[in-house]
């Protein structure tokens, strides 16, 4: 149908009597859609979605369940309860661009009471069931990608059940990125008493990268040398030639001259250079080429190149799929077995269906950021935890600061009394049913939050309600937990109290000062609180209170974007200003579901009236 076919039709749509508005709205969104290629399902609204409309969410700590560790540097890992879909919204503020690693262990939508939309079970006679799966997995990928840092990675685990539909939507919502693969991990050993006789053993994990992926991991075998001229780069050598003929590799075939000795070495006809000319001399200007005599050491015949430890990296390929009992072969990753056997170990019992292994996730972590000790990594379908308890435990072996921030709901108490029971216990410590005594992981806090809400309407009693409700966003968000008190403001109060300034004796309510000695972060609730803080500034009286060289960053309740730079005029080198509500709606504004318009006959794209929260 043409576009003019298409305005036409919608004009008469508008002027027809005995529809509603919705079902007007709904006829003309059908009218408007095109697809050139990839899935189209029927889009299946979410409760949650629903309300998502109408309200705002934010972050609540429960502060009885923070573990701190007397370690000052121990990293925050976050642990959120509630539906995802909320949770990521309010991460979109906090985390936009920053996170690194994303993996995600989604319900599988087998029709077994493995899927719940809109609290109910989707079953195998459900003629949306596919439709519901990719409608709940589109709104939260479209969140997830956002969050991506520029060197991030996303691992999606499925099995045969949605796997080609999830790679398709993939394909659409990543767009941008690079597809890396689709792994294949073995779950189980074969099963006898299956259908068609043949055990499906494998499940898949689906990789995206936001830059060029390269999987590995460090070899710890292999030989390198730490040489006076490269004392803190150890290096090795390898073989220069490869197993092609000059006729096949005409452009290989030549010879090689040491510049220093003028000694010649020509290409074997039969086995010739890996390496052309240009990529030769590319090469010996990094200094990757040793000849023989440059290393005593080295019993050399001909060039060989060099690798630096730093780069030098082995395959992941088939270890994903790699179950063994050799004596020669690792085991790299374990099955779901084993995942059992890991909540067993901690619980005592089998307090959780189906967890994947500790190793499998740990080994992800791993070829993702090969080298990366510090990093964001997220789960927003956390299960039992093992993402967690991965981060956690591949900081203790390589001495990383990895952070990771888990999100699941409290559906028969999984959240309590599975996720954060978990994670408590590995931090803590705890006792195998064999009796054998297990360290804590001391080094780490663990911060449990749940998800609360604020009216959308855009109203001043909102907006204020927002603000006050945002403390805890913006401490995820600056990664800054430890409060001053405000004491050392009040010496600044005029005791006057003349018209539209504050009542005597500032307060929490008005203000609220964290610092860490690295950082720091200021939250002013109330406007009119801004002089006594320029004065506070001026009077050298922070600077007491922190060694820091850093700026304070400030955020400060305004009506609009302008974040009162004017008032601060005179200490406006010292502040980073930042306007709340604002920074809020406008993060909000890219992800939150449309407010119902009367018509869906209007062009802007835009996802909501921002003057409508």
């Amino acid at each position: 149908m043409s576009k003019i076919d298409k305005s036409a039709l919608i004009s008469k749509l508008q002027q027809l009597d005995g529809l509603t508005d919705e079902e007007k709205s709904n006829l003309i969104g059908l009218l408007r859609q095109h697809k050139k290629y990839g899935l189209v399902w029927e889009d299946k609204p979410e409760d949650v979605e629903e309300r998502l409309r109408e309200e705002l969410p934010v972050l609540k700590e429960v502060k009885e369940r923070a573990l701190i560790s007397d370690q000052s540097d121990a990293p925050n890992h976050i642990l959120i309860e509630g539906d995802n879909l909320e949770a990521l919204t309010a991460l979109s503020y906090t985390h936009e661009g920053k996170i690194d690693v994303i993996y995600i262990d989604p319900p599988y939508n087998t029709g077994n009471k493995d899927f719940v939309y809109n609290d109910s079970y989707v079953d195998t006679e459900d003629s949306y069931r596919h439709s519901k799966w990719l409608s709940f997995m589109s709104k939260r990928l479209r969140i997830a990608k956002r969050l991506l840092s520029d060197k991030g990675v996303i691992f999606i685990s499925i099995d045969d059940n949605e796997q080609a539909n999830l790679k398709l939507l993939c394909d659409e919502i990543m767009n941008g990125l690079d597809f890396v693969a689709t792994i294949p991990w073995r779950k189980r050993t074969a099963k006898a008493d299956v259908p068609h006789g043949l055990s499906q053993d494998y499940e898949w994990i689906t990789c995206y990268s936001k830059e060029k992926f390269r999987a590995g991991i460090e070899k710890e075998t292999r030989k390198y040398y730490t040489t006076p001229d490269y004392p803190d780069k150890p290096w090795r050598v390898h073989d220069m030639t490869t197993q092609r003929s000059k006729d096949e590799r005409p452009n290989c075939f030549f010879t090689i001259v040491n510049p220093k000795t003028g000694t010649k070495y020509p290409a074997n006809p039969n086995r010739v250079w890996a390496n052309n000319e240009e990529t030769f001399q590319e090469y010996y200007e990094q200094d990757r080429i040793v000849f023989p005599g440059d290393y005593e050491f080295l019993n050399l015949s001909k060039p060989v190149i060099r690798y630096w430890k730093e780069d030098d990296e082995k395959k992941a390929g088939d270890l994903y799929g790699m179950v063994t009992t050799s004596t020669d072969l690792p085991k790299e990753v374990g099955m779901t077995q084993d995942g059992t056997k890991d909540i067993t170990e901690i619980f005592g019992e089998k307090a959780f269906g189906f967890p994947k292994p500790l190793s499998l996730i740990q080994y992800l972590l791993k070829i993702a950021t090969p080298r990366a000790r510090k990093l964001t990594i997220l789960d927003f379908f956390a299960g039992s935890g093992t993402t967690l308890h991965a981060t956690m435990q591949l900081n203790a072996e390589d001495g990383g600061h990895r952070q990771c921030i888990l999100v699941t709901n409290n559906e028969n108490g999984i959240c309590e009394q599975v996720t954060y029971e978990r994670n408590k216990r590995v931090i803590q410590g705890y006792t195998t049913p064999k009796g054998q005594a297990v360290e804590g992981l001391h080094d780490n806090n663990l911060r449990y939050y749940r998800t609360e809400f604020i009216p959308r309407e855009r109203t001043q009693r909102n907006m204020r309600a927002l603000v006050n409700a945002a403390t805890d966003l913006l401490c995820i968000k600056e990664d800054l937990y430890q409060e001053l008190p405000i004491d050392a403001l009040r010496h600044c109060e005029e005791r006057s109290n003349p018209e539209n300034q504050l009542p005597v004796g500032l307060t929490p309510k008005h203000v609220r000062l964290f610092c860490d000695g690295t950082k720091s972060m200021m939250v002013i609730y109330d406007e009119r609180a801004i002089p006594y803080i320029v004065r506070w500034l001026n009077s050298g009286a922070f600077s007491q209170l922190s060694t820091l060289n850093s700026k304070l960053k400030i955020y400060v309740f305004a009506p609009g974007p302008y974040a009162w730079d004017d008032d601060f005029a005179p200490v406006i080198d010292r502040v980073e200003l930042c306007a709340l509500p604002e920074a809020i709606y406008q993060a909000y504004k890219n992800v939150l579901p449309k407010k119902r318009n009367k018509y869906a006959d209007e062009e802007s794209t835009n996802d909501v009236d921002i003057n409508e929260f």
